[in-house]
């Protein structure tokens, strides 16, 4: 059986850990020539190198998503390595630190600095990774190979209330990134589309192995989710395959969520 990305090339931000570093496997496990690309140049390494254990194709590049340059060095070593560029997942993404032995801050327990940072990755990130996947998309419709592919990882706390305050519009920003870019590349050929996930199995949810919360989060998340369990990394990554893939070439626009149910609503009684 064909992969779904067989013979394509797709870059992946925050491939280092997590959703990234699931969608990063699984995508070369369809057939993908990966562009492991994250902060963390060590923990890009290690992916591409899970990559190619796994037979697949991958380099790595390290990459700060918030320096427009930086993107761009990324998109350029992957097309220098693979000759071309068929999608890009911009899913890198941090939050607001929690208070110790509380949880998530209100919004005026939030510290500029911070706030600076997070927007700075969470939203600039993804314009980042968008303006420079739309111009090699540009320069290879010059040589007949139009089109491309652009997801982004948002999150349900960007469609509903959900989450700390900050960290949700930040996530809304993308949300409304995605339907608005839609349509304006549309002609160009270049379909943009998001995942939205709730709780997911991540560090930044606690959820690190030898987390001693990882029981409470998990029972927790487990009450949330109308499914009755925490969304896996990998949960999010096979919707941005799908989205990437030719089975969704004409589906752009949309934020799919990967909640378990969560933005449908709530059951109503026993």
């Amino acid at each position: 059986m064909q992969g779904l990305l067989e013979g394509k090339v797709a870059l992946v931000t925050g491939a280092g850990s997590g959703v990234g570093r699931a969608a990063s496997l699984l995508f070369a496990e369809h057939g993908a020539k990966v562009i492991a690309v994250d902060v963390n140049a060590d923990e890009a390494v290690a992916t591409a190198a899970m990559v190619r254990t796994e037979g697949g194709e991958a380099i790595a590049v390290e990459c700060d998503v918030s320096d427009p340059a930086s993107v761009d060095h990324a998109v350029a070593a992957g097309v220098e390595a693979f000759g071309r560029l068929d999608c890009i997942y911009n899913n890198a993404g941090i939050t607001i630190s929690p208070v110790p032995g509380k949880g998530l801050r209100s919004l005026i327990e939030c510290e500029d600095e911070e706030m600076r940072r997070v927007s700075e990755v969470n939203v600039m990130g993804v314009v980042h990774g968008c303006q420079s996947a739309i111009r090699q998309f540009e320069r290879q419709a010059k040589d007949g190979l139009g089109g491309g592919a652009i997801v982004s990882t948002a999150s349900v706390a960007g469609l509903i209330g959900y989450g700390g305050v900050f960290y949700g519009a930040t996530k809304g920003a993308v949300v409304q990134l995605t339907r608005a870019l839609a349509i304006e590349v549309a002609e160009k050929g270049i379909r943009v589309n998001a995942v939205c996930p709730a709780g997911m199995l991540t560090h930044y949810a606690g959820m690190d192995p030898d987390s001693e919360h990882r029981d409470r989060i998990l029972e927790g998340m487990g009450r949330v989710h109308p499914l009755g369990r925490a969304i896996d990394p990998r949960d999010t990554a096979s919707a941005a395959l799908f989205l990437c893939s030719d089975l969704a070439s004409n589906v752009t626009g949309v934020n799919l969520p990967v909640d378990g149910g969560l933005s449908a609503g709530r059951k109503v009684g026993g």
